[in-house]
């Protein structure tokens, strides 16, 4: 079962994306400090990460170089309402696979979604349905 660690330091929205992702047929893991997220990374178990702007007073600026050094192919989704273009732009460059805005309408929620399905597709290099709901 793929595995999607959602890292934000927003109580509220990580508990909204655990929500969300509980109704699909992803492994959903919640961390709560950088160093679970670095495990599960470097563990290799963590395929894709939903990343806030900040996690565990860490800047995802910082956060995301540390990230693709310990696994190259492990896709990240910046999970956040930043529309600074300068800092997506950097972000991009780091190697965040998308940007998506919190989760807050309906529409967000299915943009959120697909986004992570793409995400799980680009890892495993073929079309799933891992991420349809139930």
């Amino acid at each position: 079962m793929p595995l999607l660690l959602i890292a934000d330091e927003d109580v509220q929205a990580r508990d909204n994306m655990i929500q969300l992702f509980g109704e699909t047929d992803y492994q959903v893991v919640a961390a709560n400090s950088v160093d679970v997220v670095m495990r599960d990374v470097i563990k290799k178990e963590a395929q894709v990460v939903l990343l806030g702007n900040a996690f565990d007073n860490m800047p995802a600026g910082d956060l995301i170089p540390l990230l693709k050094q310990c696994n190259q192919k492990l896709t990240i989704i910046f999970v956040s309402n930043e529309e600074s273009l300068p800092l997506l732009r950097k972000l991009r460059g780091e190697g965040v696979f998308y940007h998506a805005l919190k989760p807050a309408t309906r529409e967000d929620r299915e943009e959120l979604l697909q986004a992570v399905k793409c995400a799980f597709e680009n890892v495993t290099g073929q079309s799933t349905t891992s991420g349809t709901t139930k």
